[in-house]
C-alpha cells in the first residue's frame, strides 16, 4: 500500500504541475480557456490571479515531490509529514472548490482524486 500511496502522491504532483502550466503560463490562450470556461476578456482580466494561482499548484507539487524525495532517503518522518501535507491541501483545495462551485465538481474531482487516494493508501500503510 505504501509504494501505491507514494505513485498516487507522485501522480498528484504532476496534475498539479499540469495545473501550474495551465494557470501560470498559458491562462488567455484558446486551449486554456476552453477548458476553464472563460472568454478572452475574463482571462485577461484575471490572469494575475491565475499566475499566483498557478504558482500556488506548483509550490504544493514541489512539497510533496521533496516528501517523496525524503522518504526515499530514509527520513520517513520528515518525508511523509510533507507528503501529508502537500497532498492534503490538495485534496482540502479540491473540497473547498466543489462546495463552493458545485458546477466545478468536474475540476475538483479531476484536481482531488490522486491526492484523496494517496492519503488513504497512505494513512493505511502507517
Amino acid at each position: 500500500m505504501l509504494i501505491a500511496g507514494l505513485t498516487f502522491a507522485v501522480l498528484a504532483a504532476m496534475v498539479h504541475v499540469y495545473i501550474f502550466a495551465l494557470e501560470s503560463l498559458s491562462w488567455t490562450s484558446p486551449r486554456t480557456r476552453a477548458v476553464f470556461g472563460t472568454t478572452a476578456q475574463e482571462a485577461e482580466i484575471t490572469k494575475t490571479l491565475a499566475f499566483n494561482q498557478g504558482f500556488y499548484n506548483l509550490f504544493l507539487a514541489i512539497v510533496t515531490v521533496v516528501g517523496i524525495a525524503a522518504f526515499s532517503l530514509d527520513h520517513d518522518t520528515v518525508g511523509l509529514a510533507l507528503i501529508f501535507a502537500g497532498v492534503g491541501s490538495m485534496l482540502a483545495a479540491a473540497l473547498v472548490l466543489v462546495s463552493s462551485s458545485p458546477d466545478k465538481a468536474r475540476a475538483a474531482a479531476f484536481q482531488g482524486a490522486f491526492p484523496a487516494v494517496a492519503v488513504a493508501l497512505l494513512a493505511l500503510s502507517l
